[in-house]
């Protein structure tokens, strides 16, 4: 068996998240799987470094696959993407030692979250980008980002409900950064819990609109209460960017 990896970009709005799901549901996973099983005739199973949720967008999602098939590493692009949705594409495909594992045998993720700032409504960014009217205090924010570097809990960051051996994650770089008429939000990690980078979007933009000052964030982060942290920012504006082995 060859052990197989490549990097995944995608539009994830029409799709219930990467993860193949129930019978009757779109996902990234399926579509590929799908299309691998008509060039291989196998049914093979796809392993992602991230499971992405509904409506959320990749440009350097791994995944990585194992097959008995003689197609070369280097085919699986072209002929993978002549049969896949337009809003699917292979970028890169290699050959990697048995042992690799797309999700567990990443070291780091990098994640983006795009805010839609400007009165022009976003019409052809508009799945991609969270557009949100509100004015926003960018200098207290950016005051805000460098709480969270480091080594922390991050239990106030957790969607209700997730289960995880430890909530304890390290934060290696976090930036925020006016484009234009985008502000986004980038953050590396050792690994991220459920929804993490949505949650700590959400709050970001709290700070934004004045409820809380950007030192707020050092007391969220000790208190460890899901229900004391601003709402969770939607799908639309989160990016998997780039996975580090």
């Amino acid at each position: 068996m060859r052990n197989i990896k490549m990097l995944v970009e995608y539009d994830g709005t029409a799709y219930a998240g990467f993860q193949r799901q129930a019978a009757g549901l779109r996902t990234i996973q399926g579509e590929i799987e799908d299309r691998l099983a008509s060039l291989t005739g196998e049914r093979v199973t796809l392993y992602g470094a991230g499971r992405t949720d509904a409506g959320v967008h990749a440009l350097g999602q791994v995944i990585n696959f194992h097959t008995a098939c003689s197609i070369p590493a280097a085919r699986f692009v072209p002929a993978l993407n002549n049969g896949l949705p337009d809003d699917i594409a292979i970028l890169d495909s290699a050959e990697v030692p048995e042992d690799f594992h797309a999700r567990s045998s990443a070291k780091r993720k990098t994640y983006s979250y795009r805010i839609w700032r400007s009165a022009r409504k976003p019409v052809f960014e508009r799945h991609t980008v969270y557009r949100y009217a509100h004015q926003l205090d960018i200098k207290m924010m950016m005051r805000a980002v460098p709480h969270l570097l480091g080594e922390h809990d991050f239990s106030c960051f957790q969607a209700i409900g997730a289960k995880v051996k430890t909530n304890t994650r390290v934060i290696h770089e976090a930036v925020l950064e006016e484009e234009g008429d985008l502000l986004v939000f980038t953050v590396t990690a050792d690994g991220f819990l459920y929804k993490m980078v949505r949650n700590i979007t959400g709050t970001l933009l709290e700070i934004g609109i004045g409820k809380h000052t950007g030192d707020w964030l050092i007391e969220l982060l000790q208190s460890r209460q899901r229900s004391l942290a601003g709402p969770t920012a939607p799908a639309e504006g989160l990016f998997l960017v780039r996975v580090d082995y």
